[in-house]
C-alpha cells in the first residue's frame, strides 16, 4: 500500500515538472524565434534581406493571389508553394504581410469576368488557360497565376508563372516555384521603398536616343531615380549607384574616361552595353555590306579593367528574324521574317543570380568577350552563344546572302561563346602612373578602387527597343514585332542594375534552388505493381506480427502469477 502511494506520488511529480518544462519552452520560444528547414536546398529558407525588408516594413501589405480553384497536380504544387512563401512572410514580418487566395471565376457571370481580365492585365496578369483529363474527357478552365499587392494606397501585379522558351511544361512551373520569393520581395520593396536608389544614364557619345531607350527608362523608373547624364557636365558621379552606357558611336575623350575610371576607383558601378562593329542595317541588301569596328576608345579602359571586346561579330544558328522581301505581286513587294544568324538568341547561362532562370535574350550584332589576367578582379562569364555559332573577324560582310545561305554544323563549330562577363574586385586605375588628362576636374586621384562590379556585354541593341511603325509609339523592351515574342532584355538589365547597385540585397534570393525529383517511368512500368503490393500488404503484416508478439510477450509474463 505504501508502495502504491510512493508510485502515486511520483507520476504526480513526473506530471508537474513536464508542465513545468512545457511552459518554460513556451515562453523561451515566444522570445527567442527560431525555424529550422531540414530540406536538402533549404527550400523554406528565407533570404538574410528578404527577412531584413520584412522586419522594417512599417505598415500592412496585402496580396491577393488569384491561383486557387479546381487545379491539376502540378498547378496545386505551385499553390502550395505561393503559400507557404507567404505563410513565411507573414512570420517574419510580425503579421504586417497579409494575404488571402481567391478565385475570380466564382459567382461572377461573364461580363464581370471579362471586366476582371482586363482589370488583370493592366495589372500585368495574363489569364492561362489550363487543359486536362476529367473521366476521361479534355476540359480546359481559366486560371490566373499571379497575384496583386497592396500597400499604401497603391497596387501592383505580379505574373507568378515563369516563361521559358526552352524549359518543359514541369521545368517552367518548377522555375516559377524557385522565383516566388524574389518575385514577392521585390515588389514589396519597389512599393515601400521612399527612398530611391540613383541611376545615371551617360549621354553625349551618340548613345541609343530617347525613343529607342525609352523602354529601359520606363523599366528603371519604377525602382530608380533615373536622370541623363554628360561626363563634361556633371562634377559629382559619386551621387549616382550605377552608371549605365547604352549604345555609344562617337569617342570618348580622355577627360570623360578620367571621370569614369576615378568613379569606379571610388567604388562605382557601371553597365558597359557596347557595340564593337559598326553595321549599316539600312545596306544589308546589298552584297558588299561590311561591318568596321567603332573607335569608343574605351580598349585600354576595359583591357585595364580585365576584358577585351573582340573585333567580330557572332553568327548562330539558334537567331531572331529580319524581314526580307522575297518576291512581288505585281508592284506590291512580299516581305517575309526569315532567321538572320546575326541576332543570336542567348538562353545559355552561368548559374549566377543575375541570370539564374533567365528566359532567353534577343540581341543584334554581339561580339565574343576575352579576358585578361588581372590581380584581384574576379571574371565571371554569364551568357554564351548556343552549340552551333561561330565568330567572323572585321571586316565582317553583313549580307542579306546569309539568310538563303545554308550554315551547316559543321561550319558552326564554336559552342558556348562568352558574350557577357561580370567583372568583381579590386581595379587598377587606368591612369596609375599617367598625367591627369588636360581639362579634367582637379581631384585626387587614386591607383586603386575599393570592391566594386563592373558589367560588360558585347552588344548595344540589347537595351534597344522596338518602335511601333503605326503609332510611332515606343514599344516595350524586349518585345520583338517581327515574331510579336517578349525576350528577356529588360529582366537582364534590371537583374544586372540591381546587382550593381546592391548586391547583397533582394537580388541575392534568385539563388534559389528547387530540384526536381521525378519518378523514373521505366522502374515505374516495370517494378509499379510490386512496390503497390509492398506498400499495402507490409504495414497490415506488421501490424499483425507486432499484436502476436506482444501477445505472446503479456501471456508469458502473466502466465505464472
Amino acid at each position: 500500500m505504501v508502495g502504491m502511494k510512493r508510485k502515486s506520488t511520483g507520476e504526480i511529480l513526473v506530471l508537474l515538472i513536464s508542465i513545468t518544462l512545457l511552459v518554460l519552452i513556451n515562453i523561451l520560444a515566444s522570445r527567442y524565434f527560431q525555424r529550422w528547414d531540414l530540406t536538402e536546398e533549404n527550400r523554406y529558407t528565407i533570404n538574410a534581406s528578404t527577412k531584413s525588408m520584412l522586419s522594417n516594413l512599417d505598415d500592412q501589405v496585402y496580396i491577393e493571389v488569384y491561383l486557387t480553384g479546381d487545379l491539376n497536380p502540378d498547378f496545386k504544387r505551385l499553390q502550395r508553394s505561393i503559400e507557404e512563401t507567404l505563410a513565411e512572410f507573414n512570420i517574419y514580418s510580425n503579421n504586417k504581410v497579409q494575404y488571402s487566395f481567391n478565385d475570380p471565376t466564382q459567382a461572377m457571370d461573364q461580363k464581370a469576368q471579362n471586366e476582371f481580365i482586363q482589370y488583370l492585365s493592366a495589372m500585368g496578369i495574363t489569364p492561362t488557360r489550363l487543359y486536362d483529363k476529367e473521366d476521361g474527357k479534355d476540359t480546359q478552365k481559366l486560371i490566373f497565376p499571379g497575384a496583386v499587392i497592396s500597400y499604401g494606397g497603391r497596387e501592383v501585379g505580379v505574373t507568378l508563372l515563369k516563361s521559358s522558351q526552352a524549359a518543359s511544361a514541369v521545368e517552367k512551373l518548377n522555375l516559377s516555384i524557385e522565383a516566388l520569393e524574389y518575385q514577392f520581395a521585390s515588389t514589396i520593396a519597389k512599393l515601400t521603398n521612399i527612398e530611391r536608389m540613383k541611376i545615371g544614364l551617360v549621354k553625349g557619345h551618340g548613345e541609343l536616343d530617347s525613343e529607342h531607350i525609352s523602354g529601359l527608362q520606363l523599366a528603371l523608373s519604377e525602382s530608380y531615380l533615373l536622370e541623363n547624364i554628360q561626363l563634361s557636365n556633371t562634377q559629382n558621379l559619386g551621387q549616382f549607384n550605377t552608371l549605365i552606357i547604352a549604345k555609344p558611336t562617337s569617342a570618348f575623350s580622355e577627360q570623360d574616361k578620367y571621370q569614369l575610371d576615378q568613379y569606379i576607383m571610388a567604388g562605382g558601378s557601371i553597365l558597359f552595353m557596347l557595340d564593337k562593329l559598326d553595321v549599316n542595317i539600312d545596306s544589308i541588301s546589298k552584297p558588299f555590306n561590311y561591318a568596321f569596328p567603332y573607335d569608343l576608345n574605351l580598349d585600354d579602359m576595359l583591357f585595364k579593367y580585365g576584358v577585351r571586346i573582340n573585333n567580330n561579330l557572332v553568327q548562330d544558328r539558334v537567331a531572331g528574324t529580319e524581314v526580307v522581301v522575297v518576291g512581288n505581286i505585281g508592284e506590291q513587294p512580299q516581305v517575309k521574317p526569315l532567321r538572320w544568324p546575326f541576332y543570336p538568341i542567348i538562353n545559355q547561362y552561368s548559374d549566377h543570380v543575375t541570370v539564374k532562370n533567365l528566359d532567353a535574350v534577343l540581341t543584334k550584332f554581339v561580339s565574343t568577350i576575352d579576358t585578361i589576367k588581372t590581380k584581384g578582379v574576379h571574371k565571371t562569364p554569364i551568357m554564351f552563344t548556343s552549340e552551333y555559332s561561330r565568330s567572323l573577324t572585321a571586316p565582317v560582310q553583313v549580307s542579306l546572302a546569309y539568310i538563303t545561305t545554308e550554315l551547316t554544323p559543321e561550319k558552326l563549330n564554336k559552342k558556348h561563346l562568352p558574350v557577357g562577363y561580370l567583372l568583381e574586385g579590386q581595379f587598377t586605375s587606368l591612369f596609375k602612373n599617367r598625367f591627369t588628362p588636360n581639362g579634367a576636374v582637379d581631384q585626387h586621384k587614386s591607383d586603386i578602387s575599393i570592391s566594386t562590379k563592373i558589367a560588360v556585354i558585347a552588344d548595344g541593341d540589347i537595351a534597344r527597343n522596338d518602335v511601333n511603325p503605326t503609332s510611332g509609339q515606343p514599344l516595350d523592351l524586349g518585345y520583338d514585332s517581327k515574331t510579336r515574342t517578349t525576350f528577356a532584355n529588360k529582366d537582364l538589365i534590371l537583374n544586372l542594375i540591381s546587382y550593381l547597385s546592391d548586391g547583397d540585397g533582394l537580388i541575392t534570393a534568385r539563388s534559389k534552388e528547387i530540384k526536381i525529383r521525378p519518378l523514373d517511368n521505366v522502374k515505374t512500368a516495370k517494378d509499379g505493381t510490386m512496390w503497390k503490393i509492398i506498400n499495402l500488404i507490409l504495414p497490415i503484416a506488421f501490424l499483425v506480427l507486432f499484436g502476436i508478439v506482444k501477445h505472446y510477450l503479456r501471456k508469458r509474463k502473466y502466465a505464472n502469477f
